[in-house]
């Protein structure tokens, strides 16, 4: 079962489902993997995000570097669900309640930083580029996390 979740953390950066084939064993290439797959996506969210935006010369020109800042700080966050992905594989066949207490807190934890990053950035995207067009990002941000995490959440079995 542990190669099975293993296998999957490649889904953490696919929200197309998409994987890439490697001949490395599951743990050896998995960091590779996720590295490769979380670069296209995060152009196909650059393209997502321009597209839907339609943006200003003037609001790009504002927009954009607070945005890799932005997706910058939301890979670290992201790097702690990689983190509890791994142990929670580490520990599939085995866990116990403690354990599972352990991973259900650092899931909520993850989940607030998620949540202080947007209110965190929500302002400076305001400044940036006005309420109404910082909001829209808000939204188009929140439908492409939502297609990850279902992928996610599909993919990593259920607690036995």
């Amino acid at each position: 079962m542990k190669v099975r979740v293993l296998g999957m953390l490649a889904v953490l950066s696919v929200a197309s489902g998409m994987l890439a084939q490697t001949t490395t064993p599951p743990q050896a290439g998995i960091d590779s993997d996720i590295a490769l797959l979380r670069s296209d996506v995060q152009a196909q969210k650059t393209d997502v995000i321009a597209h839907t935006m339609q943006f200003t010369d003037a609001q790009g020109q504002a927009f954009w570097p607070l945005y890799r800042e932005y997706a910058g700080k939301q890979q670290t966050i992201g790097d702690q669900r990689v983190s509890i992905i791994k142990d929670y594989a580490d520990s599939y066949d085995t866990l116990d309640d403690a354990k599972a207490d352990e991973l259900a807190a650092l899931m909520i934890k993850f989940d607030d930083a998620r949540t202080q990053l947007r209110a965190e950035f929500y302002p400076k995207f305001k400044k940036a580029i006005g309420a109404k067009q910082a909001a829209k990002f808000l939204q188009v941000d929140n439908r492409l996390t939502l297609l990850v995490d279902l992928e996610i959440a599909s993919a990593v079995p259920i607690i036995q």
